[in-house]
């Protein structure tokens, strides 16, 4: 059978190899195989949440080789090291085991042979060659990523209030307790991820006083700072809607720095190009993304400054007809803006299902279309204070500014657009109303 093996089970790759084994692998016309480093997939726009400790992942993770047996496809874990055009075989790296299982690899180097090859590997952060970014900067590409920053985040309120020791002295004399010092946060880029993050974390703090976790005064004593290096935040978005989130944000108390990008990265500073110093008892990345570096190191690719496969309008690789590329990891031209298709979560979706129908033809060796890229807007989620948005394009016949309940409706209903596109309507809606029920008995936010 033709084998097409699919490299990246983010939102646009499971979406893909999904359709196809429901479409080919279950009835034998072709071979549905999906490689992923990791077990899980989780939809990425989460992470901020899954950062801020008001999504669970482990409740919405969803395991590949469950998937692959409920949608006939093959699931094959393993990074992604090599590639041999001539020999079109791809080599995964050995599967480690864990630390202290005492069983070596569990898997050894393999390669593994394709027909046609989708690449769909996402991106990574950019850290743009800030001294200390890497080191001292938290990213959120992975669940664990946001995982490690919550812990922190839930470390620092708990300290920060027994940093100082009281005066015995003083308090036999009926002074009061010195007061705790601030927790001071800072997210370094203001585009739609640190946008949501730093309202979700003022969410976090009002919760986590609530339930006694740290006696700290929510809104003053957990300082939020955005820091942009461009004139404005959301600089993807309309001016408009950026305009609306500032103030929104503002009455959050999040500090936005705009126009003063960062040049170093401290273990508890962050340093801009004006010498401003900003406390930072935690840091977050989400300046900018580019492709993995194997990318430019993979079979002679054609690739961009940002690692990106250069594709044509068949999506097909500038370099192999034989590889496909789409998402993040790819450029793909928009003619009609004279630009290149955004890495968005939509932008994905629309590829998968422009290269779903695609790839039938190739196997029934009929000409490829061209992919045309369609902007349905944008929306932000400001947590449960608010969500931004304007909707554009063919979806309305032009642009709309929207704002509130309606923003917040259409933005959770992106999450649950993709639920359906892995399941079906049916187990989407069973999946949200077991959330739904869950979420009664448990507290807003992950307290451990």
């Amino acid at each position: 059978m033709h084998r097409i093996v699919v490299v990246g089970g983010g939102a646009g790759g499971l979406e893909l190899v999904t359709r196809l084994g429901n479409k080919l692998g279950r009835s034998g016309k072709a071979r549905i195989i999906l490689v992923d480093r990791y077990p899980t997939h989780i939809w990425k726009p989460l992470l901020h949440e899954v950062a801020a400790g008001s999504m669970d992942p482990f409740a919405h993770q969803l395991e590949y080789a469950a998937q692959a047996r409920w949608h006939g496809f093959e699931f094959q874990q393993g990074e992604l090291i090599g590639l041999d055009r001539l020999a079109k075989t791809i080599t995964l790296a050995a599967l480690p085991a864990g630390k202290d299982d005492g069983i070596g690899d569990l898997l050894p180097q393999r390669a593994i042979g394709y027909d046609t090859l989708v690449l769909a590997i996402g991106s990574t952060t950019h850290f743009f060659g800030v001294p200390g970014a890497q080191e001292h900067a938290i990213a959120l590409d992975t669940a664990e990523q946001a995982e490690r920053f919550r812990r922190r985040l839930i470390a620092a309120c708990m300290r920060a209030q027994h940093c100082v020791e009281s005066d015995p002295a003083a308090a036999s004399a009926g002074q009061p307790e010195p007061a705790p010092r601030q927790v001071h946060i800072a997210i370094v880029g203001a585009g739609a991820t640190g946008v949501e993050l730093s309202a979700e974390l003022r969410n976090t703090a009002q919760v986590l006083s609530s339930y006694g976790l740290h006696r700290l005064d929510p809104h003053n004593d957990i300082r939020i700072t955005l820091i942009e290096a461009g004139p404005r935040i959301l600089p993807a978005l309309s001016e408009r809607v950026a305009t609306v989130t500032a103030g929104l944000l503002g009455k959050l108390n999040v500090e936005i720095s705009a126009g003063d990008p960062v040049s170093q990265v401290r273990t508890d500073q962050v340093v801009t190009a004006s010498g401003r110093v900003i406390p930072a008892d935690l840091t977050v990345w989400a300046a900018g993304i580019k492709a993995p570096q194997i990318l430019a190191e993979l079979g002679g690719l054609s690739v961009n400054r940002q690692n990106q496969i250069q594709v044509g309008a068949t999506l097909q690789s500038a370099t192999d007809p034989d590889i496909f590329a789409f998402g993040d990891c790819a450029s793909c031209a928009w003619p009609e803006r004279g630009s290149v298709v955004p890495p968005r979560a939509q932008a994905a979706h629309q590829q998968a299902s422009f290269l779903f129908g695609a790839l039938q033809r190739r196997l029934a060796g009929q000409p490829l279309p061209a992919f045309h890229y369609r902007d349905f807007g944008s929306l932000v989620s400001l947590g449960r204070f608010s969500a931004v948005g304007n909707l554009m394009g063919g979806l309305i016949g032009g642009s709309m500014f929207i704002e509130g309940l309606m923003a917040r409706l259409m933005y959770t209903s992106l999450y649950r657009m993709h639920v359906m596109a892995l399941h079906g309507w049916s187990r989407m809606v069973l999946d949200t109303i077991a959330h739904r029920l869950r979420r009664t008995t448990l507290p807003r936010v992950k307290l451990h």
